[in-house]
């Protein structure tokens, strides 16, 4: 059997969900399938609850992580404009996920509808697949039909002034720390992130995990015994 295409590989990745991918990531360090590529609860590398998904209905989305820092316009510092953004993104492997830090005053963040019908159009034109945000966005309705994947912390009409501050630098983003190049998998369970270079393992070994699930979940199926039960569960990991 051939060796799948990198392609490929992200392809059969956002047939899974999010769960899925933070499984074999760091989730369960004494499985050996995982490859503990974090401390499961002391690093930054999955969103928390301060964010949802806008579009549950794409299932799961994939990509290279551009990130770009918003803020307020800064008199001092205006040399960087949406043309360096979309030169990031040529320059980015694609799909693309943009993964954008808001980095606004505490009293006006809830009132930022950053990434609207044009941003995502440009985004979308531009190889991306999907946003990663710690701050609101609007025109979910003008988005829905683009088949381009939000999370983010919730919806707001309008905004005022606002400027790139930083493009392709570490973010932090809803309790996740991504560099650039870095890829994303997402769905309405959240967005985690893992190293480029580990996606042919991630790929290898999360065939075999689901597999060890499914095998574990038809024999709880059909266990009509505690002592079956206590059998199904003598092997695998637990969700």
């Amino acid at each position: 059997m051939s060796e799948l295409s990198e392609q490929q590989m992200l392809e059969k990745l956002r047939g899974f969900d999010t769960p899925s991918i933070t499984n074999i990531v760091a989730t369960y360090p004494n499985n050996p399938l995982c490859l503990g590529l974090y401390e499961p609860w002391g690093q930054k590398w999955y969103t928390d609850q301060s964010v949802r998904c806008m579009y549950p209905e794409l299932g799961g989305t994939i990509g290279y992580a551009v990130t770009v820092v918003y803020s307020l316009p800064d008199p001092n510092f205006n040399r960087l404009s949406m043309i360096d953004l979309v030169n990031a993104f040529e320059k980015s492997k694609k799909p693309i996920v943009v993964v954008i830090e808001q980095d606004f005053p505490p009293e006006i963040m809830p009132k930022v509808g950053l990434a609207g019908g044009q941003m995502t159009t440009i985004f979308k034109a531009c190889g991306a697949v999907g946003v990663v945000t710690n701050g609101p966005s609007r025109d979910v309705d003008e988005i829905r039909p683009m088949k381009f994947q939000y999370i983010m912390s919730g919806v707001t009409p309008g905004h005022g002034p606002m400027a790139i501050s930083a493009i392709n630098v570490p973010v932090s983003v809803a309790g996740m720390d991504v560099a650039p190049g870095e890829i994303i998998h997402m769905d309405e369970n959240g967005a985690c992130k893992f190293p480029a270079d580990k996606l042919a393992d991630i790929r290898k070994n999360i065939d075999a995990l689901a597999k060890q699930e499914n095998e574990q979940a038809k024999a709880l199926r059909a266990a009509s015994t505690f002592e079956e039960i206590r059998a199904a569960l003598s092997g695998g990991s637990n969700r």
